[in-house]
């Protein structure tokens, strides 16, 4: 289930938005990607939407090579 996640900082809400692939309810965010290994770019990405979402869990997951690379990601603190 894709889910938009609006962004307040600092009062502010901003106009940027983020949309995760695919949220586990009140879990996992889920994003998928079409890329070689694991980029920086995806992990920053994924800590950026469990900061939002106030959640704790997320997992990356790539397949464009021949085999399925994943990595998990876990946010300890929630603090802005």
């Amino acid at each position: 289930m894709r889910k938009i996640y609006i962004v307040n900082y600092k009062g502010y809400t901003l106009r940027h938005k983020f949309f995760a692939d695919f949220v586990v309810p009140d879990k996992i965010t889920l994003e998928i990607n079409s890329a070689s290994g694991i980029p920086a770019l995806f992990f920053a990405q994924v800590l950026n939407y469990l900061k939002v979402s106030q959640k704790d869990l997320g997992l990356m997951v790539t397949f464009r090579e021949n085999k399925l690379r994943s990595r998990q990601v876990v946010l300890t603190n929630h603090a802005p």
